[in-house]
């Protein structure tokens, strides 16, 4: 057949590599393999893994047609850089060595199929040196077939040998592992990609400018046959001549430098500009979750970039994005990335799960926005200490300290709590302050209606020593034993301050319970004193005394349930059923 005849061929099996001097990116396998072979001291069992693309199938035909290669001359031994032209090089390279059998494990995973394999062992290779066994995806085997296999694969016959490919080795039984010479296949390096690319291009006839092939490594992400792939789809749609708008067209990308424009734009709280920009992505194709990936993307890059300044030299970024993106590292704090980072990643999730992603993105942008001018703890807290405290009451100079319902925050100045001040506001004051004395302590355990904690604290524990964040008490005999540590952690979860918390032997006052019982038997004794109540109670000598109002708070009630009092401006001779 001419080669005018000849059906196209991709480029990923085009260019696949013949020899291991043709592998790109693997020199530790290479290298450890060609001294093997060297020394004679050829396993019999090797085990390929690493992410997909990296060339796991491409090694183990390397490694068959090395073991098998006979020389152009038909003399030769094992060798790392088989030939290409004897009868068992060029059977392997074309699928259809009778003595080089490949396995899909995807597609026959039953203990079937591996007592095949095991019926055939025994046999010697009908034409080649070794008989070798190939199988692809190993990691698919059911348990028993993995343990079908582990006798012959640790003691198989000398004229055997197996090779496995994965992508998830930790699938892969480690009584299989430990039987084979296990390589791990790295990603392939940006600069090596990218070399590699170009010359590929430069063989096919296509003119793919730098830029473009940087944009084709960094969405293979270390895989050849994906940069393959989509080196072959980029040739195809520029037509010989593709620059980097294309490939991004192509890829679906957003164009790096505008979203670097919305990262900006969103550092600098500017939610209007951001909006604008995602909305003028958005109608340019780019998808809204591309953009978010993208804005991750950068906020990962640049949280290295602080740290590590070396790790901004990324060869698939072109220079005028490296420079700028080393001025936002040195600017933006690694607080705010962190944040971002931790947005962000919620901010995905949504997206995939919203009705309408553009929505969900827009929301996320928002708050993104918002959150980027919080200030830094320790400004909130310079400020708080520099600010004028909230007035305490009318006249006098002892001023009521707030109350424990109203928390840090409410009363905290109002310059503090502007521009979104207050959640990091809530975590900076002091609360502590708040809580001046014990009776507020008991006031905020009734105003989050921890009804049981309550009624302990009440009954069941005598106070000794109270200062804020600190308390010491003597537990009656009826007190639960965990009751100082139930109360320190309710405290500490309710104020966001830590509560020491302890407990001693004497030195207790009386419960609250107490006090009130106590209180009120001498109101009631006081009671008794007056004639009213006196005669009262000689005319009714079983009657008792149930409840003892404050005759002021009772006035006071009565006012605010009355009724409101009727206007004067209505004639007051006015008959409503007059006019009827």
């Amino acid at each position: 057949m001419s080669d005018a005849a000849q059906p196209y061929q991709v480029l990923a099996r085009k260019y696949r590599p013949e020899s291991f001097a043709d592998l790109i990116g693997q020199d530790a396998m290479v290298r450890t393999l060609r001294n093997a072979f060297a020394a004679d001291r050829i396993h019999h069992a090797f085990v390929m893994t690493g992410i997909r693309g990296t060339g796991k199938t491409t090694t183990a035909r390397i490694i068959a047609k090395g073991l098998n290669c006979i020389g152009a001359d038909g003399q030769g031994g094992p060798t790392t850089e088989p030939c290409g032209v004897c009868e068992h090089c060029v059977a392997i390279s074309g699928g259809r060595h009778v003595d080089v059998l490949e396995m899909d494990a995807a597609s026959r995973t039953g203990v079937d199929d591996i007592r095949e394999i095991i019926a055939s062992v025994a046999y010697r290779s009908a034409s080649a040196r070794y008989k070798i066994y190939i199988i692809d995806e190993v990691h698919m085997l059911s348990n028993n077939a993995f343990n079908a296999l582990l006798k012959t694969l640790e003691e198989p016959p000398a004229h055997v040998k197996f090779i496995f490919a994965t992508t998830e080795i930790r699938k892969v039984p480690v009584t299989v592992l430990s039987r084979c010479q296990r390589f791990d296949l790295r990603r392939t390096e940006p600069e090596v990609m990218i070399a590699h690319l170009q010359k590929v291009a430069e063989a096919e006839g296509g003119q793919v400018a730098p830029d473009a092939l940087a944009l084709i490594t960094r969405a293979a992400e270390g895989s050849v046959r994906d940069a393959m792939s989509l080196l072959d789809q980029a040739i195809s749609h520029g037509a010989g001549e593709t620059s980097a708008d294309q490939v991004r067209a192509m890829l679906g990308l957003a164009d790096r430098a505008r979203v670097l424009d919305l990262y900006d734009h969103i550092m600098r709280g500017d939610a209007a500009a951001a909006l604008e920009e995602l909305a003028a992505q958005y109608a340019d194709g780019v998808d809204p979750m591309a953009v978010l990936r993208d804005l991750a993307e950068i906020t990962h890059w640049l949280s290295v970039t602080k740290i590590t300044p070396e790790a901004g030299n990324d060869p698939t970024i072109p220079p005028e994005e490296r420079d700028r993106g080393a001025q936002m590292a040195a600017s933006l704090p690694m607080r705010v990335l962190s944040r971002s980072w931790q947005m962000l990643l919620k901010a995905l999730e949504e997206v995939a799960q919203a009705p309408n992603a553009m929505m969900a993105a827009e929301m996320a942008i928002i708050r993104l926005t918002h959150v980027a001018d919080l200030p830094a703890p320790e400004e909130v807290l310079r400020k708080w200490h520099d600010a004028t405290p909230p007035a305490g009451g009318s006249g006098g100079g002892g001023a009521r300290p707030a109350p424990a319902s109203a928390g840090p925050v409410a009363h905290a100045p109002r310059a503090l709590r502007s521009n979104g001040g207050e959640a990091a506001l809530a975590g900076a004051v002091p609360a502590l302050s708040y809580y001046p004395d014990f009776d507020a302590v008991v006031a905020l355990i009734r105003e989050k209606r921890d009804m049981a904690l309550l009624l302990e604290v009440e009954t069941t524990l005598r106070l000794v020593k109270y200062s804020p964040g600190r308390i010491e008490f003597q537990p009656t005999e009826a007190a639960a034993p965990d009751l100082a540590a139930r109360l320190a952690g309710r405290l500490q979860g309710w104020t966001g301050a830590r509560w020491g918390v302890s407990v001693t032997a004497t030195g207790g006052a009386a419960t609250l319970a107490e006090t009130r019982l106590r209180e009120r038997d001498i109101k009631a004794e006081a009671a008794l004193q007056n004639p009213t109540v006196a005669a009262v109670f000689a005319s009714f000598p079983s009657a008792r005394i149930t409840e003892i109002r404050d005759l002021q708070a009772a006035r006071l009630a009565a006012a605010q349930e009355a009724l409101p009092e009727a206007d004067d401006s209505i004639d007051p001779d006015w008959d409503p059923f007059e006019d009827t």
